[in-house]
């Protein structure tokens, strides 16, 4: 899942133009091989595999030279075709702890027959390389198998110790989940100090010109809740007041009124501020005003208008399936929806539980926190240490463009190692356009200068930490 905030960043930032293709250097023609072979291996939880996908990556960092002592390909048994890989260049430093380098292998189902082209051929066409994955998030893990393998190619000795975390599930709620499964079987291989991640990056203003960069610092956590209410129910020639489906009904309508309270992280104050200040309109006066004082109610309400902001702010619920009834001439016996949550960092899924527990006001309609749950981790610190690197490289790859601390309304596998008390930064670099470029979607795709800059500003990056 990467994070796109371009509404915000269009009209708040300046412009730098995206400078037209150039011949690869022999480097690239190498990154762009092992790319094809990732995005061309199909890893959808219907028939792909993850597994194979890792395989053929363990088998590129072998011919460069990797020992099968520094590989670890893993697999839990009940889910073969969704392993994985973890491979460790060692450092030289006997302090300095290791960085984790994460990216998800697997993809979203993708139809031949919607699509364009072949979802699971990597085409370069106008400017850009369509293929499901190219974006979401095999660029990044081709990124980091690449970095390992030219390291040994050049006989780089980093004084930090770099691991490279190649995982599947994080694109299928309830599917096995690679970050997970390590974080609770193998916390030892992927012990780091920090960790970097999908998440950030940068959004072009869809015509060429790049309009700025971000740093994901925190996310929030995700649940689901199942409403249910039942009833004897009866024949329908005899309505009665108790009916399952108006007493969810009801129930749903106070979810909906209920506004969660505005609340702002380090972070996210930061990103207002900084934000706001690019802006010359009301709601960027606005933004200024309400990270400057979360109180100010006149500067909440013109913020609040902005959907991605009011999301940014605050916990929010809201129904998204809905199933009732067992005969159309039949009182229902049962009535059930599902809310989703986005819950804001330092809240727990049983907090928010509780609080729509207390909005509903109905001990009649029972809720449920769905499987799997994921846990609560608190945002990582905004650190110096890290931000001051991707500052510093951004401004000579991105001149004159700024780069933004935000916070991301969804959320990544980033959730599962900052439980683990791993901080995960999600990472500035590669850029997308302002209608996402299809991930998820159709025709999926990611700009070939995007690509290419954004490896070599990554590249440089993981250097810069472990240098």
């Amino acid at each position: 899942m990467r994070r796109v905030f371009s509404a915000v960043l269009l009209a708040a930032t300046v412009t730098s133009p995206v400078q037209a293709a150039e011949p690869l250097r022999p480097d690239q023609v190498a990154f762009r091989a092992l790319y094809e072979e990732l995005v061309e291996t199909n890893t959808t939880l219907s028939e792909g595999s993850c597994t194979l996908a890792a395989e053929r990556m363990a088998a590129r960092l072998r011919a460069a030279g990797m020992a099968d002592s520094q590989l670890t390909l893993f697999a839990d048994p009940a889910h073969p075709k969704e392993g994985g890989l973890v491979a460790v260049y060692p450092g030289t430093s006997a302090t300095l702890r290791p960085i984790l380098l994460l990216a998800h292998i697997d993809v979203v189902e993708a139809k031949r027959e919607d699509w364009t082209r072949d979802p699971f051929t990597l085409v370069e066409e106008g400017g850009y390389f369509y293929a499901r994955g190219s974006a979401d998030d095999k660029a990044m893990a081709a990124v980091w198998v690449d970095a390992l393998v030219r390291f040994k190619q050049q006989n780089y000795r980093p004084k930090r110790t770099i691991k490279v975390a190649l995982t599947c599930g994080e694109e299928t709620n309830g599917a096995f989940n690679g970050a997970e499964w390590l974080t609770k079987n193998r916390r030892e291989l992927i012990d780091a100090e920090f960790a970097l991640n999908e998440g950030g990056g940068g959004d072009s203003d869809g015509k060429g010109k790049l309009v700025g960069q971000s740093i994901q610092v925190g996310e929030k956590t995700f649940a689901n809740f199942r409403l249910e209410t039942r009833n004897p129910g009866g024949h329908s020639s005899v309505p009665v007041r108790a009916n399952a489906i108006y007493q969810l009904a009801r129930a749903l309508t106070k979810i909906d009124e209920h506004e969660f309270p505005a609340e702002m992280t380090e972070v996210t104050r930061s990103f207002f501020a900084r934000s706001g200040a690019g802006r010359n309109n009301e709601l960027g006066r606005a933004m200024v005003a309400l990270a400057a004082n979360l109180n100010d109610k006149a500067a909440e309400a013109v913020v609040n208008k902005d959907p991605f902001l009011h999301s940014n702010l605050r916990t929010t619920c809201v129904a998204t399936m809905l199933d009732g009834g067992h005969a159309k001439n039949a009182l229902p016996q049962r009535a059930g929806a599902n809310v989703n949550c986005r819950i804001f960092p330092t809240h727990t899924i049983e907090e928010t539980q509780a609080e729509l527990a207390r909005v509903i006001g109905d001990p009649g309609v029972t809720i449920e926190a769905l499987p799997p749950v994921r846990p609560s981790p608190p945002a990582p610190p905004l650190d110096a240490k890290i931000v001051a690197p991707m500052e510093r490289l951004a401004k000579r790859y991105f001149p004159g463009i700024p780069l933004i601390p935000s916070m991301a309304n969804g959320y990544t596998d980033a959730t599962f190692l900052a439980a683990a008390g791993i901080p995960t930064y999600g990472v500035p670099g590669m850029w997308g356009d302002p209608d996402g470029n299809g991930a998820h979607g159709l025709n999926e795709r990611m700009e070939v200068r995007s690509v290419y800059v954004g490896r070599d500003y990554l590249v440089d990056l993981v250097k810069a930490y472990a240098d």
